[in-house]
């Protein structure tokens, strides 16, 4: 039984990771460096994401700078930049300039429906998750590896879980969102 909720909470745990990993990017009033750090670019015949080509800092209030280790990767990335990010990047030699303009309201919104509809995703997989660990409770009740009080317990357990889980979402949510209205 304890498998099970182990189980159960080490998917939970890979899900909340997945969905912070998804949000990250997601800009707010604030550039981060994650913002470009994953952006693939063509190189010597291989796709490298820009953090492994390059430092990345910021330079507040609204500006990313790359410095490129290699001058012949840099009109690349300007390119690849100003295409994903839709912004105009320039490069002053081996450093490049990101500079962020300042979100409309209209895009905040549009970027906390876009977290918010990533959130929701987030809790269908782990209403996904517990219903097959319920399945399998209910299949183990039937052939007799466990009782019906057993089962009672390990599923108010994982109401546990999940109301921690929901929580976690919740708080994720509500950082991105105050992130992104600043």
């Amino acid at each position: 039984m304890n498998e099970l909720k182990k189980e159960l909470e080490l998917k939970l745990s890979e899900v909340i990771k997945f969905f912070k990993d998804e949000i990250s990017p997601i800009r707010g009033s604030r550039p981060t460096p994650a913002l470009v750090e994953e952006i693939q670019v063509e190189y010597y015949g291989q796709k490298l994401p820009i953090k492994q080509l390059g430092s990345i800092m910021i330079v507040p209030p609204r500006e990313i700078q790359i410095s490129v280790w290699d001058a012949n990767v840099v009109s690349a990335i300007v390119k690849e930049v100003s295409s994903r990010l839709n912004v105009n990047a320039a490069n002053d030699g081996n450093t490049i300039h990101i500079n962020l303009p300042s979100l409309t309201q209209e895009r905040k919104n549009e970027l906390i429906k876009a977290v918010k509809s990533r959130a929701e995703e987030t809790r269908i997989k782990s209403r996904t998750l517990r219903d097959e660990i319920k399945k399998h409770l209910s299949e183990m009740e039937k052939s007799g590896e466990i009782t019906e009080d057993e089962k009672f317990e390990i599923n108010e357990d994982i109401q546990k879980m999940m109301d921690k889980f929901n929580s976690d979402i919740d708080n994720l949510l509500e950082k991105k969102t105050r992130e992104i209205n600043e």
